[in-house]
């Protein structure tokens, strides 16, 4: 059985650096308002179209030592990096859940906010149709219902608490996307599970606040490793919080 899962493991992890190189053209042409389909992959440096084998998941980057074949241009570690993150999210994902029929839309929904986290960090936006899609699929599960009222109180009680801040400050303090990402998160993790990935997101947001003074802090990457952390923790953070709240 252990070998079996393992094969099944390995499987998922390389569809998942699969997934994670469409990630990075997402990540890299829907800022641009690019179509994603076409032209082909091409060098950003030089424009010569990448061959198939320029395209290899992880391997290409590492075979090419990080530089692009035909300018010898840099290639960032970014492309990689995001690839095997998908890959070791999946897999993580997986032994969480089981081979169950909707594992492939709760791996798809936390690639969406893969990305949608490293666009934010890039160009402090979140696309709608990424964010759409992640809460899209993180509803399609055998709890349908229940995750869909979870995720609809989810977005207007992040929307209330968006305006009463919004209001104390006297600036906008969360936006639209905001309150989609936060309905993708209740309707992956319920309640009250959804309120601790919450707190751990505001704990993760802490330190990098503190730095950036009067720069603005992207806050979806925290709420979206926030929601990976109790996804895959979700039962000791529970079983935690009861005991520090009954004894």
């Amino acid at each position: 059985m252990e070998q079996y899962n393992l094969l099944i493991a390995l499987f998922i992890f390389l569809f998942g650096i699969s997934v994670g190189s469409f990630l990075n053209v997402l990540i890299y042409r829907i800022p641009k308002e690019m179509n994603i389909s076409y032209p082909p992959s091409a060098c950003t440096s030089c424009g010569n179209r990448l061959k198939w084998y320029h395209n290899i998941p992880i391997l290409s980057w590492i075979l090419l030592k990080g530089k692009c074949a035909f300018c010898g241009e840099k290639i960032s570690a970014r492309y990689p990096l995001v690839e095997l993150a998908n890959g070791l999210i999946w897999v993580a994902i997986f032994y969480k859940v089981g081979l169950v029929w909707y594992l492939p839309f709760i791996m798809l929904s936390f690639s969406m906010l893969l990305a949608l986290s490293l666009i934010d960090l890039e160009y402090y936006a979140v696309p709608d149709n990424l964010n759409i899609a992640a809460l899209i699929f993180a509803l399609i599960n055998p709890n349908f219902l229940n995750s869909a009222l979870d995720a609809i109180y989810a977005a207007v009680g992040f929307f209330i608490l968006g305006f009463i801040v919004s209001k104390l400050a006297k600036k906008d303090a969360l936006g639209e996307a905001d309150i989609i990402v936060a309905a993708t998160m209740a309707a992956l993790l319920g309640y009250p599970a959804f309120f601790i990935a919450m707190f751990i997101s505001a704990i993760l947001a802490i330190i990098p606040s503190i730095f950036a003074k009067d720069t603005m802090v992207p806050f979806v990457p925290f709420l979206a490793m926030a929601t990976l952390i109790t996804y895959l923790n979700k039962e000791w953070l529970l079983s935690t919080l009861e005991a520090l709240m009954y004894g």
